[in-house]
């Protein structure tokens, strides 16, 4: 998880990264959003809401394996919806998620 955290932070660093619901829907109609990203303890209204807008838009979501409070620690700021707004950054991400959830299985 320290790898994905690490990449989520760079993408901080590089102004590549959305945080918060508001501005991650602001950059999904804007066409800026490669990839959204949500936290673990996510609420259920808000994790629809955003399946909804992502669906639509036809933005790739997935779920991190990350609490808000984890998030925070990476980026200073808690945030349980993300978005990056590079496709390199994202395609990376989506990588390092997939290789975690593959070893731990």
């Amino acid at each position: 998880m320290n790898n994905i955290l690490s990449l989520i932070s760079l993408c901080k660093r590089a102004a590549k990264l959305v945080l918060g619901f508001d501005r991650v829907k602001e950059s999904i109609f804007n066409y800026q959003a490669q990839g959204v990203y949500l936290a673990r303890d996510i609420s259920a209204k808000t994790k629809k809401e955003v399946e909804f807008l992502c669906a639509r838009d036809q933005v790739p979501l997935t779920c991190l394996p990350c609490t808000m409070e984890e998030i925070k620690s990476a980026v200073g700021k808690a945030a349980g919806v993300l978005a990056i707004t590079d496709e390199g950054l994202a395609q990376k991400l989506n990588q390092k998620i997939t290789q975690q959830e593959n070893a731990g299985q």
